[in-house]
């Protein structure tokens, strides 16, 4: 897909990386991934964290091979709450990145936008040099937060939003002007832009190609290869619905967000507050499964089952 599309830039999660691992056309990878655990050694815990952490990599190397920008690898989203544990993460991905012979210039690191996410990525830019994604974002206040903490770039979610709308209320479909996903973005990127935020905001998770065209002017999009086929047969000249000139004359107002007012107007939006703890539970049990099968292939056959 990325061959035929030339995206610039691409991004991984764990989810994709699990469906990925279990294809035959990347056993390799996971041979590989699961040499180097045993290589390193220590308890049967580490060496899974190991292999796992550098099959990441291993995809991320790939398909950095077939773009000319920048592949996003994910945090494991356990450490959603440990802001210490997500800094000491993403510097050990960024040595194995290095390792493999890839500076980090060309990585993101993905991270939960939750508080202590977002404090994590503003010590990883500001200390270390370390270029970071903010995912999971659904509100305001989040975006607000990583705006101030200076991350690279921030994927404020589209599809799961519209998701949370159409399952718990009454209308079942909207026009992509009234999704409620493109205006979270477009909000978001009016207000980037009103106040000079150097952040790139990257809409992502879409559900179909009228909210990927209601956003065209937005900074980046990441877009599945589905969707990307569609577009394909589309032959409409697109004009931008997001534009620098219309955010600085929108009337959104600056805001500052210490962690409890950032803690109470995310809690205010219960959309947010209910897809963000549903994205982590969900990346969360993926990994799980992902060392599940990790843990098999290192330890089943030695133990003669």
């Amino acid at each position: 897909a990325i061959e035929e599309y030339k995206p610039l830039d691409a991004t991984t999660n764990p989810s994709l990386i699990l469906a990925a691992a279990q294809m035959p056309a990347y056993q390799d990878l996971v041979d590989d991934a699961v040499a180097y655990g045993k290589k390193l050694g220590g308890s049967e815990e580490e060496q899974i964290k190991n292999a796992c952490d550098k099959l990441f990599v291993l995809f991320g190397a790939e398909i950095l091979k077939r773009i000319p920008g920048r592949v996003s690898t994910e945090v494991d989203a356990r450490l959603s709450f440990d802001k210490e544990g997500m800094i000491q993460r993403a510097r050990r991905l960024i040595d194995l990145y290095k390792e493999a012979g890839i500076g980090k210039d060309r990585i993101l690191i993905k991270l939960s936008s939750t508080w202590e996410g977002i404090q994590a990525g503003k010590v990883l830019e500001a200390e270390h040099g370390i270029h970071c994604n903010m995912t999971l974002l659904f509100s305001f206040a989040q975006a607000v937060a990583c705006a101030e903490a200076g991350v690279t770039l921030i994927s404020p979610f589209v599809g799961r939003i519209l998701d949370w709308y159409v399952a718990n209320g009454d209308k079942k479909t909207y026009e992509p002007s009234e999704d409620p996903g493109v205006k979270s973005v477009t909000k978001i990127y009016n207000y980037y832009k009103k106040f000079g935020y150097k952040t790139i905001v990257m809409g992502a998770s879409f559900r179909n190609t009228g909210e990927i065209k209601a956003l065209t002017g937005c900074d980046y999009l990441t877009i599945s290869p589905k969707l990307l086929a569609e577009l394909s047969k589309e032959h409409v000249k697109l004009t931008p619905m997001l534009t620098v000139k219309e955010a600085q004359a929108s009337p959104l107002e600056k805001i500052h967000l210490d962690e409890k007012a950032f803690r109470w107007l995310h809690n205010e939006d219960q959309m947010a507050v209910e897809k963000l703890s549903d994205g982590i539970r969900k990346f969360a049990a993926d990994a799980i499964k992902l060392e599940r099968m990790l843990k098999e292939r290192m330890f089943s056959a030695e133990n003669g089952k």
